[in-house]
């Protein structure tokens, strides 16, 4: 199908997705800069907000999982159209949750729904990033997260300035949710229709099967992938939700300060993106795997021991530097088998959300007996496992692929 788009047609594509991967960053951080409002609104302690957030977990585990079955019918592209759009009534459901009717439970039903569409969304985009790599035949997908990364500035960014300007969650949190789903319409028209949709028309189409799918699910290299993208994931993902509270709580800054430190993280981790192509292509991945888990794991020690803010600040440059690469990264190595592409990017982008999501929610109960900035420490032993497990990212040789095929064909 990509292979009778014009070069023109392939650029549009490209672009109209840099600008979708914001998306889910900018409707996720406009959530995370106004927690520590919605804690003090709801009245809500530490590990109850972990209960709420475990709202957004559930959600989007159900979206995980469902993704890659809504993909194979309906392509990428509805499915990223329909994720945006069901996020966006999450956020608006959040909204309603904070004002008018002041119900945790509301909140948590609309986290749910959030998570739902973000879960779908998410998956969506990466199988169409791994396509576009494969359209244009350059490594792409670390910039494609970089956007992400850079939405998630802008919303940490508009979420500071929200706070100080004194505009309200209620008028806050349903205007980024309208936007995306605005900007989502106008950029939909540049993508392809058919990615990753499983094609039957064609006489010479073999469809993957049930056992074919599974089988890709069970692949030890899949698997070591995922635990690296896990690692890596969670802690990208407890920065997501915890950093500002964090900062409020183990510093004792103000929220505009704990939003400021959130966007810092962001900022470092969007630099790394953005230079990512050029240093995986000079040092390789298992190098930049390596060297990205030290950094991140001297970042959090710095923001546990820190003790004072400046300090502080520095860890958690060296935390979002570190942080940058393990999912894109991951993710490139689940594409570099052509045959189950779109199943095996779903299944490590599934293990990346699954720790993006559930681990921080734990955080906030293991917060809750012993502090947040202790509870980082799960953060330090994740990373260094995944640390540990790069080599699973070298890329296979073409006899590795081969033999790949020909035992997925077999079974």
């Amino acid at each position: 199908m990509n292979q009778s788009l014009t070069k023109q047609q392939i650029q549009a594509w490209r672009m109209s997705i840099y600008f979708i991967f914001a998306l889910p960053g900018l409707s996720m951080a406009t959530w995370v800069s106004r927690t520590p409002e919605i804690r003090h609104t709801l009245g809500a302690t530490t590990a109850e907000l972990g209960w709420i957030i475990f709202g957004m977990s559930v959600g989007a585990i159900i979206g995980l999982t469902c993704a890659s079955h809504l993909i194979a019918k309906k392509g990428a592209r509805f499915s990223m159209v329909t994720g945006v759009a069901i996020s966006a009534i999450g956020l608006l459901t959040v909204s309603l949750g904070v004002s008018v009717l002041t119900q945790s439970s509301l909140v948590f039903l609309g986290l749910g729904i959030f998570g739902f569409g973000n879960g779908i969304c998410n998956v969506a985009m990466n199988v169409e990033g791994t396509a576009v790599e494969g359209a244009t035949q350059k490594s792409l997908l670390t910039g494609f997260h970089a956007a992400f990364s850079v939405g998630t500035l802008v919303g940490a960014i508009i979420g500071s300035a929200a706070i100080k300007s004194s505009i309200p969650v209620p008028v806050h949190l349903p205007g980024i949710a309208f936007l995306t789903v605005a900007v989502m319409g106008s950029l939909s028209k540049y993508v392809p229709i058919g990615t990753g949709k499983e094609d039957r028309s064609q006489p010479n189409a073999v469809p993957m099967g049930f056992k074919e799918r599974m089988a890709i699910w069970k692949e030890p290299r899949t698997l070591l992938i995922s635990l690296i993208v896990l690692g890596m994931a969670f802690a990208e993902g407890s920065a997501n939700d915890w950093l500002p509270i964090l900062m409020v709580d183990g510093y004792d800054v103000s929220p505009a300060t704990g939003s400021f430190a959130f966007g810092l993280f962001v900022g470092a981790m969007t630099i790394g993106r953005m230079v990512g192509g050029r240093v995986l292509d000079r040092w390789g991945r298992v190098f930049v795997l390596r060297v990205s888990s030290l950094l991140a794991i001297a970042g959090l020690l710095i923001v546990i021991f820190g003790g004072n803010v400046p300090i502080a600040m520095i860890g958690i440059v060296m935390w979002g530097l570190g942080a940058a690469f393990g999912f894109p990264v991951g993710l490139s190595a689940a594409g570099d088998d052509p045959r189950g592409v779109a199943v095996r990017v779903s299944a490590v982008a599934s293990a990346g959300y699954f720790a993006f999501l559930v681990g921080p929610p734990f955080l906030g109960f293991l917060g809750e007996k012993i502090g947040l900035l202790h509870a980082l420490f799960v953060v330090l032993v994740t990373v260094t496992i995944a640390g540990m497990l790069a080599h699973a990212a070298k890329p296979p040789g073409r006899d590795d692929l081969m033999r790949k095929q020909d035992s997925l064909c077999e079974k």
